[in-house]
C-alpha cells in the first residue's frame, strides 16, 4: 500500500461542455467551458491552479497549449497520453503531486471536436507498422478480435453483448446530457448494421463532440470548499501491448494487474464497489473489464450482465450517465468516469442517481486494450 495516497487527495469540482455536437467551437473552446463549470463547481478560480494535467487526440503539447489558452502559468504540467485511460493515471499523478506539494490545485482536462470534425482526428494517431500492411480497420478490429476469441473460448453470446448496450441507454434515458436516449432492445442491437463481426454499430461507442474537467486539491482545503469532497482511495495502471496482434491473451486485459494495484492501495475489494464506471468503447469492453476486476470469474462475464443486471434497477450499476455507448465519446472517454462518480457520491446525478452509494470504481482503457488504469473514490465516510 502507497502510504499518503489513500486520501492523499480529493475531487472538488467536475465540469463538462460540448457534449454531443459543437459545432462552431475548437477543442480548446470546450475545454475551457468544461474547466470553468469544473472551478465554479468547486468555488474556486483559475487563478488557484497551479498543476495542469491534459491529453487529447489533436495537439501535440496539450498542456502548453490549453495553459497558454487559459492564461494561466502552472507549476507543474503533464501531458502522460495513453489513450483513453489517460484522466485516471492524471488523478493518480495529480494526488502524488499534491502530496509533494509540487501543487496545490490540480485541473484535469480534455476537450474533442471529434464529431463536428468527421473523425479526422482519429487517422493521426499513430498505429503498428506490422499490422497496417493488413489495412486494418482501427480501432474496431481489435475489439472484434476480443469478442470473438471470448465468444468462442467461453460460450459469450451476440445477445449477452447486446446486454450491455441496452443497460447503458436504460441509463441515458435517464440523464439529459446524453446523445442518445431513445429506448434501445436486444432485437434492436443485434439488428443493426454489422460493423465487424461479430459487433454491430449498436455494439460501437458513439462518436461525439465533448470535454470534461476535473479539480483537485489536498484533504485540508478540499473539505473547505462549496461541495463534498470526493476521496481518491487507490489507483493503480498497467500496460501489456500496443498492438492487439501483441497481446497475451485476447480474452484477458492488463485491467487485472491495474485492479489489483488500485484494491491494495484503497485497501478495498470487489465487494466493496457500490458503482462502477467502465471505459465502454464497445460491449466486449464491459464484459472483460468485470471479469478482470473480479466481479466475475474469467469467462462468466457474458452471464454476469444477462437480465438487466447491470442496467437501472440491477444490482450491479455500470456506466449510470450511459457510458460511451450511449452518452458521450469524443474519441477519449476516460475522464468520465472520473466525472460521474463524483457527481454519484455527491448525490448529484438527478433521476439517474444511485442510492446512497459509498465507494465507486472507475476504470480506464488505452489504445487498443494497450493500457488500463483504475481509480477508487470514495466519500469522507470511507475514509
Amino acid at each position: 500500500m502507497s502510504i499518503g495516497l489513500r486520501g492523499g487527495a480529493a475531487i472538488v469540482g467536475v465540469g463538462t461542455a460540448g457534449l454531443g455536437e459543437a459545432a462552431g467551437f475548437s477543442t480548446m473552446d470546450i475545454q475551457a467551458l468544461a474547466v470553468r463549470e469544473a472551478l465554479d463547481d468547486a468555488g474556486l478560480s483559475l487563478r488557484d491552479v497551479d498543476g495542469l494535467y491534459c491529453a487529447n487526440m489533436s495537439h501535440v503539447f496539450p498542456a502548453l497549449t490549453t495553459l497558454e489558452y487559459l492564461g494561466i502559468r502552472p507549476r507543474w504540467i503533464d501531458s502522460t497520453n495513453v489513450g483513453g485511460s489517460s484522466f485516471l493515471v492524471h488523478a493518480l499523478s495529480a494526488t502524488m503531486a499534491l502530496q509533494a506539494g509540487l501543487c496545490d490545485v490540480a485541473l484535469i482536462c480534455f476537450g474533442a471536436t471529434l464529431r463536428s470534425s468527421a473523425g479526422r482526428m482519429v487517422p493521426a494517431a499513430e498505429q503498428p507498422i506490422y499490422e497496417t500492411p493488413h489495412q486494418p480497420r482501427y480501432p474496431m478490429i481489435a475489439y472484434a478480435l476480443a469478442a470473438a476469441r471470448h465468444m468462442a473460448e467461453f460460450g459469450t453470446t451476440r445477445a449477452q453483448l447486446a446486454e450491455v448496450a441496452v443497460a447503458a441507454r436504460g441509463w441515458a434515458a435517464m440523464n439529459p446530457d446524453a446523445f442518445e436516449r431513445d429506448p434501445l432492445s436486444i432485437e434492436d442491437v443485434l439488428g443493426a448494421r454489422m460493423v465487424m463481426d461479430p459487433l454491430t454499430l449498436r455494439d460501437c461507442c458513439l462518436l461525439t463532440d465533448g470535454a470534461g474537467a476535473v479539480v483537485m486539491t489536498r484533504p485540508e482545503r478540499a473539505r473547505e470548499l462549496r461541495k463534498p469532497p470526493v476521496y481518491f482511495l487507490g489507483g493503480g495502471a498497467a500496460s501489456s501491448n500496443r498492438a492487439v496482434s501483441q497481446m497475451p491473451d485476447l480474452t484477458v486485459s492488463a485491467t487485472v494487474e491495474s485492479g489489483a494495484r488500485a484494491y491494495d492501495m484503497a485497501g478495498l475489494g470487489p465487494q466493496d464497489m457500490d458503482l462502477l464506471q467502465l471505459y465502454d468503447a464497445f460491449t466486449i469492453n464491459v464484459i472483460l473489464f468485470l471479469e478482470d476486476l473480479g466481479f466475475c470469474p474469467k469467462g462468466d462475464g457474458g452471464r454476469f450482465v444477462e437480465g438487466g443486471r447491470i442496467g437501472p434497477g440491477g444490482d450491479v450499476p455500470v456506466n449510470t450517465n450511459g457510458g460511451g455507448l450511449s452518452f458521450t465519446h469524443p474519441g477519449m472517454y476516460g475522464i468520465f468516469t472520473l466525472i460521474e462518480a463524483a457527481r454519484q457520491l455527491r448525490g448529484e446525478a438527478g433521476a439517474r442517481q444511485v442510492d446512497a452509494p459509498a465507494t465507486a470504481l472507475c476504470h480506464g482503457n488505452g489504445g487498443t486494450l494497450s493500457h488500463q488504469a483504475t481509480v477508487i473514490l470514495g466519500t469522507g465516510d470511507t475514509l
